[in-house]
């Protein structure tokens, strides 16, 4: 076995195993498009049968769109599978996540969703094969504890870019599990939002990669510029902000530009910045993935949301700085953990 079979094959026993506790007799759906490798597919098909449950995959074109956008193109047959399973690992990018598809199974109850969307074998390798998984989740749950107490306080976000935000911290809105071993909405690790106050937020955000219809570093970067709400855009090429304005009228259902809905704080010690896999550039230490326009929990809010991405971020809590031009650096109890998150290959 080569090396990169060995880390497609860890990673899939990972993923099946550790995180969504695969058991015996259940009903997993694996949904893959187009551009998913076929190495990466059949990795996880045999991590699942191996665990002796029930395995559908479901191969369809790549979506044109993500969420509600992706209604009109996913086939009825496959809604009817999302709802019957009680486990559905999603790699499809842009994913099926937001669409009424994946709101039906949700509501139903049974089935514990994965938003996973790392189509490449090397992405997939890294992030959930290149890390002790066990390691990765002390640090990631004893982060969001960490963010939690720190509601009320005030965050301040810089990069080398000319970056520079300010926004109040509220409560984190969705706690992650160590075990994925519940119906609902699991997300892969490496990343941890990071939520505003509603209105809070003010400054300039370089973003140097955008995640609106598509994925695409920027030539040009693109400042947006918040008080309170987005109130302009600056920067870019005459290819990106027409996409990126469309999107941000889409995501606030046509009122003005909305405004930031949240940020994140990537430390996946693994990950690499390819400019081709979103899933896995906004784990690379220092990524902050700002999610733009109304967010999901208000009506009307979330429709295809455009992310921008931040890269080498400095990170400052109530004045305590927590990473430094993307190199993670306290508090201490963190750190500690931290240092046990060794990348298991290059």
């Amino acid at each position: 076995m080569s090396s990169a079979d060995h880390h497609l094959d860890r990673a899939s026993r990972v993923l099946v195993e550790e995180h969504f506790a695969v058991a015996e007799g259940e009903s997993v759906l694996l949904t893959v498009d187009s551009a998913t490798d076929p190495a990466v597919t059949a990795a996880i098909a045999g991590a699942v049968t191996r665990r002796g449950a029930k395995l559908m995959t479901a191969l369809i074109p790549q979506l044109p769109f993500q969420g509600g956008l992706a209604d009109p193109y996913v086939p009825d047959n496959l809604a009817a599978a999302a709802v019957a399973s009680d486990c559905w690992l999603d790699f499809t990018f842009p994913y099926l996540a937001g669409s009424r598809m994946h709101d039906a199974a949700l509501k139903a109850g049974r089935v514990r969703y994965g938003l996973l969307n790392m189509g490449d074998p090397g992405s997939f390798g890294r992030i959930y094969g290149g890390v002790d998984f066990q390691a990765l989740m002390d640090f990631q749950l004893a982060l969001v504890e960490y963010l939690d107490g720190c509601a009320g306080k005030e965050a301040h976000v810089t990069c080398p870019m000319g970056t520079d935000i300010r926004f109040g911290l509220d409560k984190v809105k969705i706690r992650r599990s160590r075990v994925a071993n519940h119906p609902g909405m699991h997300t892969t690790p490496g990343a941890q939002n990071l939520y505003p106050v509603d209105g809070s937020v003010r400054g300039r955000t370089v973003l140097t990669a955008l995640f609106d219809e598509i994925y695409r570093p920027l030539r040009k970067p693109i400042t947006v510029v918040s008080d309170g709400a987005i109130t302009a855009l600056e920067g870019g090429t005459a290819e990106d902000m027409p996409r990126l304005e469309r999107s941000l009228r889409r995501a606030a259902s046509g009122r003005n530009y909305g405004r930031m809905i949240h940020f994140t704080l990537g430390f996946h010690p693994a990950a690499r910045f390819t400019g081709r896999h979103f899933i896995e550039d906004i784990r690379t230490p220092g990524s902050n993935a700002i999610g733009m326009g109304l967010p999901w929990w208000e009506e009307g809010g979330g429709e295809n949301h455009p992310d921008g991405v931040v890269q080498d971020m400095t990170l400052r809590i109530d004045g305590q700085t927590v990473q430094q031009d993307g190199r993670f650096v306290g508090p201490a109890h963190l750190l500690a953990l931290h240092g046990k998150m060794s990348p298991l290959f290059y």
